[in-house]
């Protein structure tokens, strides 16, 4: 290859580069990211010979325990039977059961057709959907919906969508595990609820909570997969899709919702 071939690459790869951290600093913006911890602030543990290797090491979402099944009737009412979404968001209730409840303005419970075939199920609300009380109505929202209409061909009222926590985590970080733990037996009750033909998991954090275990979900998107006897297909979140819009990654994605829809129909 020449100098010039090898100069005309490394453009391309900085073009593609810089596009990308644009789209990620215009998401950040818009759900409300103004800025990052320094790691001078960060608290450490109390002990006085910690160093920065002492810190807890982050807890891998499949890490979280399904809810036990000794629990009492008032934590899961319904019990092994099929609910109304109502019931489930009527005990959910002003949930007060992790420390997100600090800093919501809104609990964004779930939106669409509560005998939706195709169940939609992300990791958390960023700002907008703290806001409007809606999921997936910001940036990535905007882009959900166009693939489901647009890719799919059904209107994005025909489906239901939803997130693992139903409060914004601050700074949009991951939801931690004591937080996904108390909203699990309201996101299984939607589940039972709604009682979709196909699930579809977006990004790796709902994906690693219903399969149970740490997924890779760049190479797992696509592959089907099961949770309580639903048929689950992985694929990448919206806002990944923003940060990665290439040709290559639209391509998957719609493959992945295409795959779900006709399953769907079988």
């Amino acid at each position: 290859m020449s100098t010039v071939d090898d100069e005309t690459e490394t453009n391309h790869e900085a073009q593609a580069l810089f596009a990308s951290a644009h789209a990620l600093v215009q998401e950040l913006i818009e759900e409300g990211v103004s800025e990052f911890p320094r790691l001078s602030d960060l608290e450490l543990p109390s002990k006085p010979d910690v160093t920065i290797s002492d810190r807890a090491a982050p807890v891998a979402i499949a890490d979280i325990p399904a809810p036990s099944t000794d629990a009492s009737p008032d934590e899961v009412p319904w019990g092994d039977q099929r609910p109304r979404l109502e019931e489930v968001e009527q005990h959910l209730g002003d949930c007060k059961r992790c420390d997100l409840c600090s800093g919501r303005r809104s609990i964004v419970f779930g939106d669409g057709n509560p005998n939706a075939d195709l169940m939609f199920i992300g990791e958390g609300p960023g700002e907008q959907e703290d806001l409007r009380g809606l999921p997936f109505v910001g940036r990535a929202g905007e882009l959900l919906t166009q693939m489901i209409e647009k890719g799919i061909g059904i209107p994005r009222s025909e489906v239901y969508i939803c997130n693992i926590v139903k409060c914004r985590p601050p700074r949009n970080r991951n939801p931690l595990p004591p937080e996904v733990s108390a909203c699990r037996p309201f996101l299984d009750g939607q589940i039972r609820a709604v009682a979709p033909k196909v699930i579809v998991t977006l990004g790796k954090p709902a994906a690693s909570l219903l399969l149970g275990r740490d997924v890779a979900i760049t190479r797992e998107r696509g592959t089907w997969q099961s949770y309580q006897g639903i048929p689950l297909m992985p694929t990448l979140h919206p806002a990944y899709v923003l940060r990665q819009y290439t040709t290559e990654t639209r391509r998957a994605v719609w493959q992945d919702l295409k795959a779900a829809i006709e399953r769907t129909r079988q």
